[in-house]
């Protein structure tokens, strides 16, 4: 198949426009119409991960971390970097990184750590501003449901668990159509009275261009008018990190066991137990000390992330325990997450996890 396919089938799931300024998410080396018939899941995209894709016969690589975040301005290989695309383009072999992009949505990461550690009643923790817009516009009575469909199957109208969500108010419009025009209802020349109801939606933004498609084909007018509005609103379903609920109580000794066990954590890093029993549970897959005055004002009992830094530990003030985990154990069932993905939506296209552990970093115990 067009490896545009797969592409975006995985963009549906987590959308480009939902990844962090500083990221590189997308396809990374290759051709959207190149032929594809086998992917290799990686967490990171190494020279061995792009020499297992060659013993392998995968065209595609599909990582969770982009192998180029900034721009390259040499390609002579002195880097791993360097090397890794090189042999890449060499081999005609398509790489395509989902990073944070996967890490905001609701299905994504940070869920897949809330299941994995039994943590229940999950929601975004921090969600973010700017995604979401307003449609606002103006359609003849008899015509509003059919228009509202279109705008509701386009994919407007979704708020946080509900669907198919507009306001409507009825009124009057007026218009003059000019002498080239053909209009719907009316004579050209003579203002119109009609009967209109005004439709009011909210929509993502990165779907905007199939809002107004399917306004535009669905509306009965010639000129269809629209007001568009930006938001600043929380997409309640996108966002950093998660934070729910244990099903139980825990000592907190007991579920840093668990969750050493269940992570399949060499180490745990953490700061002073507080002696509260553990109730909420706030994590973020990679780096997410910057989440923490949000997992402490949630009521967060412990926060589960990595990359911590000495000083950082500090900020936790009593106030909650912070447990480092490692960049590579928090992340590393994103790549069984990505095999269930793609393997439920196209059962006859092969898909491999990678069997190179791409953790940089040992442990000596």
């Amino acid at each position: 198949m067009k490896l545009s396919l797969l592409t975006a089938y995985l963009e549906s799931i987590a959308p480009p426009a939902y990844q962090e300024d500083y990221d590189n998410s997308g396809l990374i080396v290759g051709h959207p119409d190149m032929e594809v018939n086998q992917a290799l899941i990686s967490l990171d995209c190494t020279e061995a991960v792009v020499d297992e894709a060659i013993a392998t016969g995968c065209q595609v690589i599909v990582s969770h971390h982009p192998i180029v975040f900034k721009g390259l301005k040499r390609f002579n290989g002195k880097t791993y970097v360097e090397r890794v695309v090189q042999k890449a383009i060499k081999n005609d072999i398509a790489i395509y990184a989902i990073h944070t992009n996967l890490d905001s949505v609701m299905t994504g990461v940070n869920a897949r750590i809330c299941e994995t550690l039994g943590i229940a009643n999950f929601r975004i923790l921090a969600p973010k501003q700017g995604l979401l817009k307003k449609l606002v516009t103006y359609v003849p009575t008899e015509q509003a449901e059919q228009v509202r469909k279109a705008l509701f199957h386009a994919g407007g109208g979704s708020i946080g668990d509900y669907s198919e969500c507009s306001f409507n108010a009825e009124g009057t419009g007026t218009f003059k159509a000019g002498e080239n025009s053909d209009p719907y209802v009316g004579e050209p020349g003579i203002r119109h009275h009609e009967p209109e109801v005004r439709i009011e939606t909210v929509y993502p933004a990165n779907i905007e261009s199939k809002i107004i498609m399917a306004l535009v084909l669905a509306h009965p007018y010639e000129e269809v008018a629209y007001d568009l509005y930006n938001l600043t609103n929380q997409h309640q379903q996108v966002g950093s990190g998660m934070i729910g609920e244990l099903e139980a109580p825990m000592d907190e000794a007991d579920f840093l066991a668990e969750v050493k066990h269940k992570m399949h954590a060499e180490v745990i890093r953490h700061t002073a137990f507080t002696g509260k029993q553990v109730r909420k549970v706030a994590v973020c897959g990679g780096s997410g000390g910057f989440l923490l005055k949000q997992a402490i004002a949630a009521g967060a009992d412990v926060f589960i992330t990595a990359d911590y830094k000495y000083h950082e530990f500090f900020d936790a003030e009593g106030k909650i325990v912070i447990a480092d985990i490692g960049h590579f154990e928090s992340e590393q069932f994103t790549q069984q997450l990505l095999y269930e993905f793609i393997q439920n939506k196209f059962v006859n296209f092969a898909i491999r996890l990678t069997k190179v552990n791409t953790n940089p970093v040992k442990y000596f115990i």
